[in-house]
């Protein structure tokens, strides 16, 4: 099997030889940590952690459908927070997304992201073809 890169317009994609935003191999789908930075890749998109949240499940969205999955068909998360007691919010924005049985998941909370405007980081890996939907 040969690994894929998958590309959508709405999600800013680094030059090369730094990373790959989403990546396939077979049936997995994997993702980078996607941040709430704009389609130009430097500003930041929502003031709180809610909106950063919608923000980076619209990527996650985008890019499963790039890849020929669908964001129901991601089984695992990993969330970073730069402040734990913002949980709710990213719940909020995860129950907008997702139907189903939610991915399994971890919540972790960190001193600093890539800029201090950051609030939330995620990372997913999908399966193509998993979800009921």
């Amino acid at each position: 099997m040969q690994k894929q890169r998958h590309y959508s317009d709405t999600v800013y994609e680094a030059e090369a030889g730094l990373w790959s935003n989403c990546l396939s191999v077979g049936d997995l789908i994997v993702t980078s940590g996607l941040t709430a930075r704009g389609e130009d890749g430097k500003t930041i998109v929502g003031s709180d952690a809610y909106e950063q949240s919608q923000v980076i499940f619209q990527k996650l969205k985008d890019l499963m459908e790039a890849a020929d999955g669908s964001i129901d068909d991601i089984v695992q998360m990993t969330i970073f927070v730069t402040d734990m007691s913002q949980n709710t919010k990213v719940w909020k924005a995860r129950r907008e997304f997702f139907t189903g049985d939610f991915p399994s998941c971890a919540l972790v909370e960190v001193s600093g992201l890539a800029q201090p405007e950051i609030l939330v980081e995620i990372q997913a890996l999908g399966m193509r073809r998993c979800s009921a939907n």
